[in-house]
């Protein structure tokens, strides 16, 4: 879930912008640190929206850097327990699908891609057995988070499910006959390509053997 949150700190603003207005120089140095953070609390920063307060600059000694509490506004994503995001799948493997949600990618394991017995294709699309479903990159779907780990810092980890009603692609919502027909579309475009494919080999093949055979002659 995105938040706008208000944050204090103490920010350190060394020497070489003292030439410019406080301001300015503080949103810089805020922008530096916290521009791609990642914490446990704040979630992931996606950026700094203005500056409520600054205070009096403090020196210490020996640093040469001036330090400023202040008061200021983040923009955060922090993804909660049983959540619904929508995203777009980014990738898909063996063992399941990766989802882009904006600031973060989730992973989607293939027991909780659908309701159904699922299978992978080298063409990275997966398919549901009785459903027929199909799950392929670049499809938009609807998911919930049912795990979310900050354990490494530089690398969160969400995990989501599909599985439960109204979850999936967003034209599977309901289970609508036309989503079913969006399925088996896609299925039959599929295995004509799949023919096509096998006809224009088995044509190649028939092609050498008769230039074998005029070469015997």
């Amino acid at each position: 879930m995105f938040y706008k949150v208000q944050v204090q700190d103490h920010i350190r603003v060394p020497p070489d912008l003292f030439n410019l207005p406080i301001e300015e120089a503080v949103v810089k140095r805020i922008k530096h640190k916290y521009d791609g953070f990642i914490g446990k609390e704040l979630g992931i920063v996606i950026d700094v929206t203005g500056i409520t307060a600054i205070g009096e600059g403090i020196l210490i000694p020996g640093d040469g850097a001036a330090y400023y509490d202040s008061t200021f506004n983040l923009i955060t994503f922090k993804p909660e327990m049983q959540e619904l995001v929508y995203g777009k799948i980014k990738d898909i493997a063996d063992f399941g699908a990766f989802i882009n949600l904006g600031p973060i990618d989730g992973m989607i394991h293939v027991s909780q891609t659908m309701d159904d017995f699922v299978s992978f294709s080298k063409d990275k699309t997966l398919m549901g057995k009785e459903s027929k479903k199909i799950i392929k990159v670049g499809d938009l779907c609807r998911a919930r988070i049912i795990a979310v780990s900050f354990k490494d810092l530089t690398n969160p980890k969400l995990g989501l499910t599909m599985r439960q009603p109204g979850l999936g692609r967003v034209d599977w919502a309901g289970d609508s006959p036309k989503a079913e027909a969006h399925a088996k579309d896609e299925k039959k475009e599929k295995d004509e390509k799949k023919e096509k494919e096998d006809r224009k080999e088995k044509e190649g093949k028939k092609d050498k053997e008769e230039t074998k055979e005029k070469k015997d002659k």
